[in-house]
């Protein structure tokens, strides 16, 4: 996947292009990525690509008062500041990866850099630096327990790890991407 980079902000601005208006409950417009501001129909625009990313933009616009156009110029913009992704999420064991896992992994260097270098392995789909017993966090998607083997060689094998631990995944309860916006 390619990353795209954050929009640079323009003070006062948003993502309309225009002043970044209070939001309903009379409070400043949520911030994001390098100040970017997310006013309210923009954030509109999230939660109902939220409840359904196939939802066209002509539906968007009808239920948050925009044109189909101006829907879509603000959701290219949401994607191109890197605010949000439209993404297919599927289930890995329906395409053949039977083993999911979870790593805790302890460093001994440069979180940073260990953490560059573990997301930019193809089988590792989630990096987060933590506090507590780990110092990183990553979910694995692997085909079966020899590949979950290689990966975990790859992994000890960068510098400055010091040690891991995998968490299996037995059986998926609940992931879900609606956490809507603030």
């Amino acid at each position: 996947m390619a990353h795209t980079p954050a929009t640079p902000a323009i003070p006062g601005s948003s993502l309309s292009g225009e002043p970044a208006p209070a939001s309903r409950n009379g409070r400043s417009a949520t911030r994001g990525p390098a100040g970017t501001a997310l006013d309210h129909l923009s954030k509109q625009i999230i939660e109902q690509l939220q409840e359904d990313g196939r939802r066209s933009y002509a539906a968007i616009g009808k239920a948050v008062g925009l044109s189909e156009a101006a829907v879509r110029q603000r959701v290219q913009r949401l994607v191109d500041a890197g605010i949000m992704q439209i993404v297919a999420v599927t289930d890995p064991l329906m395409l053949g990866f039977s083993r999911q896992t979870m790593i805790g992994i302890k460093c001994g260097g440069d979180l940073e850099e260990v953490a560059d270098r573990l997301a930019a392995m193809d089988e590792i789909d989630y990096v987060v630096i933590t506090s507590g017993s780990f110092d990183l966090l990553v979910e694995v998607v692997c085909e079966d327990d020899s590949h979950l083997l290689e990966i975990l060689s790859r992994v000890r094998g960068v510098p400055s790890v010091t040690s891991t631990e995998t968490f299996v995944y037995l059986k998926l309860r609940k992931q879900t991407y609606g956490w809507g916006t603030r």
